[in-house]
């Protein structure tokens, strides 16, 4: 899965592709609607290859999960974030068994399921195989 680029922007719907860099910001294009603006360092951006959920263990990487969610809808979309909260806690349970309930909250769960759709959508959800190579 490559997330590269993709960044989400605290305050604003929806996530962003970036487009260029410039001395005090980044030129984003929305995957919504595709306007551009300037995003500023004081905005608060997170990278979405960055941002990983809590397990019982450890941190799980969100294109992992995204992975998960892509093999169980055998492609398609997932489940509408608008949905009941027991229904989305009962999905997350489905593709991530170990997550903590302490700590993921059911808004973190309904972004994950929304900026999961609005991926595939916009055509930005890409799923490349990495090959390992084994040397003897």
């Amino acid at each position: 899965m490559k997330l590269t680029g993709i960044i989400a922007i605290s305050g604003r719907p929806g996530l962003f592709k970036v487009i260029a860099q410039g001395k005090n910001n980044v030129i984003v294009e929305s995957l919504v609607d595709n306007k551009r603006f300037p995003a500023y360092s004081t905005d608060r951006i997170s990278a979405l290859e960055d941002i990983s959920i809590y397990t019982d263990s450890e941190e799980k990487p969100l294109k992992e999960i995204f992975v998960s969610i892509h093999t169980k809808e055998n492609g398609g979309e997932a489940i509408s974030h608008k949905e009941a909260d027991a229904k989305l806690v009962s999905y997350l349970t489905e593709i991530l068994p170990n997550y903590d309930k302490e700590r993921v909250y059911i808004s973190d769960i309904k972004k994950l399921f929304q900026w999961y759709n609005l991926l595939h959508k916009s055509g930005n959800l890409i799923l490349s195989e990495v090959v390992e190579e084994t040397k003897v």
